[in-house]
């Protein structure tokens, strides 16, 4: 193998490198807004979940009539 074959194929893996470098930057990038997301998803369903835990149904007293009364 000849010096000029050498420095080929040493571009080449640093091309092939590089090329890996980015893909894990755009995949860790995207794991970080999948977990931004998960965070707010959780919120939320403890919210629903807190909001359906406290009595629904409010007693007749409580409650305003409807429009056509």
């Amino acid at each position: 193998m000849n010096e000029a074959e050498i420095k080929s194929r040493l571009i080449d893996v640093e091309m092939a490198l590089d090329n890996q470098a980015k893909v894990i930057d755009d995949l860790n990038e995207m794991v970080i807004k999948q977990g931004k997301l998960i965070d707010t998803l959780i919120k939320q369903q403890e919210y629903l979940k807190n909001i359906l835990s406290t009595d629904v149904v409010r007693p007749q007293s409580e409650e305003t009539p409807p429009p056509h009364y």
